[in-house]
């Protein structure tokens, strides 16, 4: 079939007018296009997510503020220094400021959340910085990090917001276990905070502060003896100074003492106990007395003292305070002042010494009372003080009680102030000079010049009998040597001839040898007749009797 709208003019017209309408009403439908954001914007609204997730973080983990104070600022920067605990980060300094009066400066410390517990009232706070002291050099890792400010927690249930910084760095912390004890001291010498204290030479504690007394008499001291150290201070323990090398050189010799090579650089203390002394473990914040040396903190108590006065006549040169008073080899005593007593008319003196013995230093301490019977019996039978040498070295005197035999006699006095006046008597060297003065006397009465006139004179005798021994050595050499020569060579002669005599082969032995053999069986016959006449006296008249035939 043929199509017929190829050549159908309306067909074609028909289909024109469709088309242009189609067009005309697809116009009106067309779409607009539509805004899209840039990816640039999402920068800064992750920016901003990440600051209000910071801001919110710092708000929930955001602690407690405090404030506290120190002396400068040195080392310390405003959101930079940190606050530490065991080298943990729990704060940051957010601003510092002057105080009021500007004696000191305030940091304002912002601490974190989990460490709100660091305000408590008794904590501590101080800046870590390089030092350098008695317990050796700290803080050296700030000199490249710089400061930071340490804490010590305290352990109180009360907090608060201000602190007042320490200068120093505390010796101890809380956390360590221990125990404090207290010591009295009669002057602080040479030891400081942090100077370590020693027991049989180990080291287990520190001091850790110290302070005038309130009667300013002496320094109370504070130490702290770490764990498990602590249970061996006991109720009866001693303390003593052990700075330092501890020498003396006195009347009792030579003494050198020292704990280890860092008490000698720093000092310290030591402690003990005296032998067979048992006492209950000491509580903590016991008190002590802090002797000077351990001869000092391991005597015995001495008990009441006995006052006594010694007058002497001679010097007292070496004789000074404090020194021993010696009762046969034991010290009673010490020598507490010397002075010297002008009489009236000022025309003579002498040397008084006041005293202080002891008798509880004795087993039987009434022996040395000085106002008991005992004592003045001992007086009585010439018992008197005399000052001894007693180090050859330093010159150094004490005073020995003695018995004197030839003592002039004497007797107990008693002072005003109720002080024994002990007699005495001269000291050795005073013996000594005197025997020396004498020996000098009777020397120089020798007649030295006569008997040197004397020795001269022999001596020139001697010269003179030198020279005639050597002219007679001379002669004998020249005139008696050769006769002598003569008369020895003869001599030897006589001895060969006889030699040859009395060798064992010469005839003159054998005739010799056979004439004693003769002899000997003649005494034998002379024994045998001998014999026979004492038993038949009758045969020096009779004779003898025929014997009987067999």
């Amino acid at each position: 079939m043929a199509d017929n709208t190829v050549n159908n003019p309306e067909t074609t017209q028909d289909r024109t007018q469709t088309s242009e309408h189609a067009v005309l009403l697809t116009e009106p439908e067309k779409k607009q296009k539509r805004w899209r954001p840039a990816l640039i914007w999402l920068v800064p609204f992750v920016a901003l997510l990440i600051a209000i997730s910071l801001a919110a973080k710092a708000v929930l983990d955001k602690g407690p503020s405090i404030d506290v104070s120190f002396r400068t600022a040195e080392g310390l920067i405003a959101g930079k220094t940190t606050v530490r605990y065991k080298q943990v980060d729990i704060g940051l300094v957010r601003q510092i400021n002057l105080s009021d009066d500007r004696s000191h400066i305030i940091a304002k410390i912002d601490l974190r959340k989990d460490a709100s517990n660091f305000a408590a009232k008794d904590s501590r706070f101080w800046v870590v910085r390089p030092r350098v002291g008695t317990g050796g050099i700290s803080g050296i890792d700030t000199l490249l990090s710089g400061a930071y400010i340490e804490v010590d927690g305290g352990k109180a249930t009360e907090t608060q917001n201000t602190f007042t910084g320490l200068e120093i760095p505390p010796v101890v912390h809380s956390d360590m276990p221990g125990k404090v004890f207290f010591l009295k001291a009669q002057d602080l010498g040479s030891l400081d905070i942090g100077v370590p204290i020693y027991y049989r030479k180990i080291n287990v504690g520190q001091i850790t502060a110290y302070k005038l007394a309130s009667d300013g008499k002496s320094v109370d001291l504070q130490t702290f003896i770490q764990a498990p150290y602590d249970q061996f201070v006991t109720t009866n323990t001693r303390f003593w100074q052990a700075s330092g090398v501890d020498v003396s050189l006195n009347a009792s010799g030579f003494n050198l003492d020292t704990q280890s090579l860092a008490s000698i650089v720093a000092g310290g203390i030591a402690f003990d106990h005296p032998d067979n002394a048992a006492g209950s473990i000491a509580p903590n914040q016991s008190a002590f007395n802090l002797s000077n040396s351990r001869k000092e903190a391991m005597k015995a108590p001495d008990g009441k003292a006995a006052p006594i006065i010694m007058y002497f006549d001679s010097s007292l040169r070496g004789l000074s305070i404090g020194a021993p008073i010696d009762f046969m080899g034991i010290e009673i005593g010490n020598v507490k002042a010397i002075n010297v007593v002008f009489d009236r008319s000022y025309t003579q003196l002498r040397m008084r010494v006041d005293a202080n013995i002891y008798p509880s230093r004795l087993a039987h301490g009434k022996e040395i009372d000085p106002q008991g019977e005992i004592f003045k019996n001992f007086i009585a039978n010439g018992w008197r003080a005399q000052i001894r040498t007693g180090n050859l070295l330093t010159g150094q005197n004490y005073i020995a009680f003695d018995r004197f035999p030839k003592a002039k006699a004497a007797r107990l006095k008693i002072a005003a102030d109720g002080a024994t006046e002990v007699p005495t008597t001269a000291t050795e060297l005073s013996g000594l000079q005197a025997q020396v003065s004498q020996i000098a006397d009777k020397v120089s009465k020798f007649p030295l010049d006569e008997i040197g006139q004397d020795v001269r004179k022999t001596l020139n005798n001697m010269n003179k009998t030198i020279e005639s021994t050597d002219k007679l050595v001379k002669q004998l050499d020249g005139k008696v040597a050769p006769n002598l020569q003569a008369t020895l060579d003869d001599v030897r002669k006589t001895m060969q001839s006889s030699e040859s005599i009395l060798s064992s082969d010469a005839p003159m032995q054998q005739d010799i040898r056979q004439a004693l053999q003769q002899l000997t069986r003649a005494a034998a016959s002379l024994q045998l007749m001998a014999d026979y006449i004492e038993q038949h006296p009758e045969s020096l008249i009779r004779g003898k009797k025929a014997e009987a035939k067999k």
